[in-house]
């Protein structure tokens, strides 16, 4: 396998590899990278559905998604798609993947199905990197401190994607989340301290409203991107990019109105957070 650096401080391209069919030292090459560097980038890859969820379960576990829509032959299987008469995309905002639950996901493998002619772009951000660039005050004012995440506000019934056009394709309006997590936790397998708040399911500090937990939240989530630490994909047919929640924040482009666009997305069972 070869890899090739996306930005600075954050994401890899990794050729050399058939995800469908690699070996076990070449799949712990690749969980190594994808928990370094937050993201690896495959291209050309043959990789049907019944490959998608044997790498799933080859990786440790498949959680299966609760809101979005799921294929009709593979429940393990989520599809994230917007229809040309569509405005609102899912994931159109720098965020991290179930937060809001107990145990939150390790991350997701995402094939592109159906692309439109340009456009759809995604892209992520490292939070090792965000955390170390943040100055040694702020390093201090965080430590120790929990705060609260949920996805009640944007998936229930009447939540923000109900009141918009993507809210028809989404499940699971009646579901109730709810998990505290450290600001600041330590990657499982690396070992690196991790900023771990974001924009979409982070609602307040443990122990202080949202109003007054707002500022602070702001400070750290104004901080968490810059150029080195980000990176952009342009999805190719055969592409798939497989990514680490507890590393980065990732953020689906909307500059595609008009056109369909289909991603099939596995979820990869994670374990339990510390500081």
């Amino acid at each position: 396998m070869q890899t090739t650096p996306m930005a600075p401080e954050c994401g890899v391209e990794i050729s050399g590899v058939a995800l469908a069919s690699c070996s076990d030292a070449e799949m712990q090459d690749i969980k190594n990278a994808i928990y370094e560097h937050g993201v690896a980038v495959f291209r050309d890859q043959e990789f049907s559905k019944e490959d998608h969820i044997t790498f799933g379960k080859r990786w440790g576990g498949i959680d299966v998604n609760n809101y979005f829509p799921l294929t009709e032959d593979y429940a393990e299987i989520a599809v994230v798609k917007k229809d040309p008469d569509q405005t609102v995309n899912i994931g159109g905002d720098w965020h991290t993947d179930h937060s809001y639950d107990q145990i939150p996901a390790m991350g997701s493998v995402l094939v592109a199905r159906e692309l439109p002619p340009q456009g759809g772009d995604t892209m992520w951000a490292h939070m090792g990197a965000a955390y170390d660039a943040l100055p040694q005050d702020l390093k201090d004012e965080i430590e120790g401190l929990e705060a609260f995440h949920t996805a009640d506000h944007i998936y229930k019934a009447d939540g923000l994607y109900a009141q918009t056009d993507m809210g028809r394709s989404l499940r699971g309006h009646d579901l109730k989340t709810g998990a505290v997590h450290p600001v600041v936790i330590r990657h499982p397998h690396t070992g690196r301290k991790l900023l771990y708040v974001n924009r979409a399911f982070t609602i307040n500090i443990v122990g202080r409203t949202r109003e007054e937990s707002l500022p602070l939240l702001q400070r750290l989530y104004d901080a968490a991107l810059t150029g080195d630490n980000e990176c952009r994909l342009q999805w190719k047919p055969g592409t798939v990019a497989i990514w680490d929640n507890r590393t980065t924040w990732h953020n689906a482009m909307n500059d595609y109105q008009g056109h369909y666009r289909e991603m099939h997305r596995i979820t990869l069972s994670g374990e339990a957070l510390a500081a």
